[in-house]
């Protein structure tokens, strides 16, 4: 079987602005657990759009809404320092950012048909697979594993922080990597030395991989100067990379009691436990919800999408708030950590 995975790190426009919106969410839960929170992130340039409901005791200004927008884009990295680096034809810098806000309260009649049930109608894919410590899927886990170490040493190897890796195998062996980091121009010695980096971090097999480093053969300008960022399009990534149907949306931009976050959450911890008693490699799970209603659907599945379960359960938000722990300002680390790194 060949499959293919990709991973984008933080300084990637779509999770610049995954972790602007996680982190504003993590402001309000610090001061309203209650919150209820659906907020869209746009990044371009130097401009910041926030769209979305909040519904919260807390009153943020828009003032104080910029502050903390440029507070997540620096503990990401993009400071001052950074950008002298670079250039300001090339990258950002946090202080910089004009930020613009259209964020009003939450729908009445959502309100009323979420008090006990589901804020939303929707389909949403869980996995686990045998093989890896994390029963995550190998490619994905790679992709990742190189992608947070290039992230790391950034600065080491002198490279930007808007980076892509991608990992493809051919059953249980790695057969070609595509990496993408920002380069100041015409600095091969730095390509050269990422290559060697990937090839050390792969072990053995990076002696025999087709590795590809900035297919383009160039690339600069980087992070919100080369791309506009949204919340939401990394979602491959967030989940199983390519191995794994996707249900819901972005789980980032709400808060709990939102079903594209807990229900994804559920299905992911529900396959699992599921692969424990199957006996087999591979377990794929769904959950089917109704808005304002409290019972689910979960269906399970195997590595050739056969039906090998299915049962009822009434479980509210709450229910699985209190049971994982989604009350807890702890959405921002989620983002950068992963969506499953503590299930």
């Amino acid at each position: 079987m060949y499959r293919t995975s990709e991973w984008v790190s933080l300084g990637h426009p779509d999770k610049m602005a995954d972790y602007i919106s996680s982190w504003l969410l993590d402001r309000y839960l610090e001061r309203d657990p209650g919150t209820r929170y659906a907020v869209e992130v746009q990044i371009k340039d130097n401009y910041v759009t926030l769209a979305g409901e909040v519904s919260s005791t807390v009153r943020f200004t828009n003032r104080e809404i910029a502050r903390f927008v440029k507070d997540a884009v620096e503990d990401i990295g993009y400071t001052t320092r950074y950008q002298r680096i670079w250039g300001k034809a090339n990258t950002i810098c946090a202080r910089d950012l004009k930020v613009t806000v259209h964020i009003g309260q939450q729908s009445p009649d959502i309100a009323r048909g979420v008090q006990d049930g589901w804020g939303d109608q929707g389909i949403f894919w869980g996995m686990a697979q045998k093989g890896t410590h994390s029963k995550m899927p190998k490619d994905l886990l790679i992709a990742r594993k190189l992608g947070e170490a290039l992230f790391k040493d950034a600065d080491d190897l002198n490279i930007g922080l808007d980076i892509k890796t991608q990992v493809s195998m051919e059953d249980d062996k790695i057969v070609k990597v595509v990496i993408a980091v920002p380069i100041l121009e015409n600095d091969r010695y730095w390509k050269d030395e990422v290559l060697k980096y990937v090839q050390l971090l792969l072990g053995e097999a990076g002696r025999h991989t087709r590795i590809i480093i900035n297919g383009t053969g160039s690339y600069t300008i980087h992070g919100p100067r080369g791309d506009a960022g949204t919340t939401g399009r990394k979602l491959a990534v967030d989940f199983y990379g390519g191995n794994c149907r996707l249900g819901g949306g972005c789980p980032w931009t709400k808060d709990a009691t939102k079903a594209d976050l807990t229900l994804n959450l559920y299905a992911r911890k529900l396959a699992l436990r599921k692969l424990d008693d199957a006996g087999i490699g591979t377990v794929f799970c769904s959950i089917e919800c109704c808005i304002g209603q409290p019972d689910i659907t979960i269906c399970y599945f195997d590595e050739s999408m056969r039906q090998i379960g299915q049962r009822y359960e009434v479980r509210t938000p709450e229910d699985l708030i209190a049971e994982m722990w989604l009350h807890k300002p702890r959405f921002a680390e989620r983002c950068r950590r992963g969506l499953f790194f503590d299930i």
